[in-house]
């Protein structure tokens, strides 16, 4: 039975990029087809020769071409993208996008998960609701904006370096989960020593040279306070919106209130609070009281759990791997309350908290 080079391509339909998350046909990446009566021979151009990924180009190919009527073996050979194809694919994926312009869709939600102060937990809830927004069936992007204090890439257990196509970033994958860290372009866990300017350029960067595709959802782990990055983030994305993360005690309610207030002044959205570390060693009962004096609304409460920690430490979401665990429930329960555009916005002046 003689082999149909189209029935092969076909079949390459399916074959998808975890990267670029499209099928290798549309990025144009399918070099060569070779039939020898019932041995079939592919030839994929990679965007790169080392791409830590190829075993799942192999796997697909396996599944999708060696299953074909007729297809006795199936041998999949690489070869790397030459600079004018690499150029070529960028524009492809730019969908005719200028370089340096912000290049999520206008759609696409943009969550940004802030705090007053540092240690309340901030990037552990920022992970897990991410991932818990993936669970949902969402499309969502991940940007590790804590650029001192990145943490992203180990909370979710991934150092891999991200792929660069003619000046394009194209992020690391977890599952279909897409995430872009100052820490992914790091050799060493070694401190980052820049200057304001150098953040905002950071920020930038992540919004406007990374290949992000098509999101629903794009979710920011902000660093503490209200400085830098916080105003960059009004500057380059205005219709933001704001989560806002505190601790029960009324010192972290006093210091969140000014990162709402700093949301406000650069024209974002307070789409509600999170009580984090809540239980019998911090108290209950702060972020709600800081939702009714912001009048916006509470999301919910996440218990003080060692699950959640002991997850992160594994770099495993504890949405994942304990999904049964109390901080874990608190959290989807968020997300499904997160993930329904609230309209409105906060309109009169806030003052903060003392």
């Amino acid at each position: 039975m003689a082999i149909d080079r189209d029935a092969i391509l076909k079949a390459l339909e399916r074959v998808i990029d975890p990267e670029l998350q499209k099928p290798v046909t549309e990025l144009e990446m399918v070099r060569e087809i070779e039939i020898d009566g019932p041995d079939v021979r592919v030839t994929i151009a990679l965007t790169v020769a080392g791409c830590p990924l190829r075993n799942s180009f192999q796997e697909q190919v396996a599944e999708h071409v060696g299953t074909l009527a007729g297809v006795r073996r199936v041998e999949l050979r690489f070869d790397v993208m030459s600079p004018e194809e690499k150029t070529a694919l960028s524009t492809r994926l730019r969908g005719g996008r200028p370089e340096k312009s912000i290049s999520l869709d206008p759609r696409t939600r943009v969550i940004a998960v802030a705090s007053g102060k540092g240690g309340v937990g901030k990037s552990s809830l920022t992970v897990n609701l991410a991932a818990a927004l993936d669970a949902q069936g969402k499309t969502v992007g991940l940007i590790d904006a804590d650029i001192y204090g990145h943490s992203i890439p180990h909370l979710l257990g991934i150092n891999q370096r991200p792929i660069v196509v003619d000046k394009m970033i194209v992020p690391p994958v977890r599952g279909r989960l897409k995430f872009i860290s100052i820490g992914n372009f790091l050799d060493e866990n070694g401190p980052v020593m820049w200057r304001g300017p150098m953040l905002h350029r950071a920020l930038e960067q992540f919004l406007s040279d990374v290949h992000w595709g098509e999101l629903d959802v794009i979710v920011i782990d902000m660093p503490p306070g209200t400085g830098d990055m916080a105003i960059s983030l009004g500057q380059l994305l205005p219709r933001a919106e704001v989560l806002l993360v505190t601790t029960p005690q009324p010192l972290a309610q006093e210091v969140a209130s000014r990162a709402a207030v700093m949301a406000q002044r650069t024209g974002q959205r307070l789409v509600g609070v999170v009580e984090n570390m809540a239980g019998e060693t911090f108290g209950a009962g702060g972020g709600e009281l800081l939702a009714r004096q912001l009048e916006t609304p509470f999301l919910g409460s996440v218990p003080l759990d060692v699950e959640l920690r002991e997850a992160g430490d594994r770099g495993e979401p504890v949405v994942e791997s304990r999904p049964d665990s109390a901080s874990a429930q608190a959290i989807v329960a968020i997300a499904e309350l997160v993930v329904v555009p609230r309209p409105g916005a906060i309109q009169k002046p806030l003052t903060l908290l003392t």
